[in-house]
């Protein structure tokens, strides 16, 4: 019985250790180069989008999104949005992940031509292959949300929906590194 004891309370410590393990980018570092062209996706546009351009001279947020999960963060995009944050030294990225959906792709690019007019001045990206999924140990099926520095480190990464608390945090990030 006591054997048995043990081993329930160890499968179940690793259990929840597998299940708590979060795909969040290390705070202060660049995360390694990615291309999205051709057949690993791009801009809408159908044009390449690198990673590179996250050192851009201005503070961005990514939202690296499942489109099974698109309404997840909504409140979080609306947030920012609203503290209505000076667009030279302010910017955002919304990457898809094109391949964690049974969507057709179709469907998928009439809504993100919807929201290209909805949010402007956000680059809106395709990942055909979870690319950063693949290379970033991002988290897969969800939504993760990330910002970065002038310099294109990682100030604030959060994967799955963001409490009011986070919203608040995230916000701040981007007022304190303005």
């Amino acid at each position: 019985m006591k054997n048995a004891l043990r081993t329930l309370t160890i499968l179940t410590f690793f259990l929840l250790s597998s299940a708590l393990t979060f795909a969040e980018l290390p705070i202060g570092e660049i995360p390694p180069k990615i291309v999205l062209e051709g057949d690993l996706g791009g801009r809408l546009d159908g044009t390449p989008w690198s990673s590179e351009e996250l050192v851009s001279g201005k503070v961005l947020v990514l939202f690296y999104v499942d489109p099974d999960e698109s309404d997840l963060n909504n409140h979080v995009s609306e947030a920012l949005k609203a503290e209505n944050f000076p667009e030279e030294k302010y910017g955002s990225v919304a990457v898809v992940n094109m391949d964690a959906t049974w969507l057709p792709n179709l469907a998928i690019n009439i809504k993100l031509k919807s929201k290209q007019e909805e949010y402007k001045s956000t680059v809106y990206v395709k990942d055909l292959e979870k690319t950063l999924v693949k290379k970033w140990g991002l988290s897969d099926d969800n939504s993760d949300v990330m910002l970065f520095g002038k310099d294109g480190k990682v100030l604030y990464s959060i994967d799955g929906k963001f409490t009011d608390a986070q919203v608040q945090e995230i916000i701040q990030a981007v007022k304190d590194n303005l």
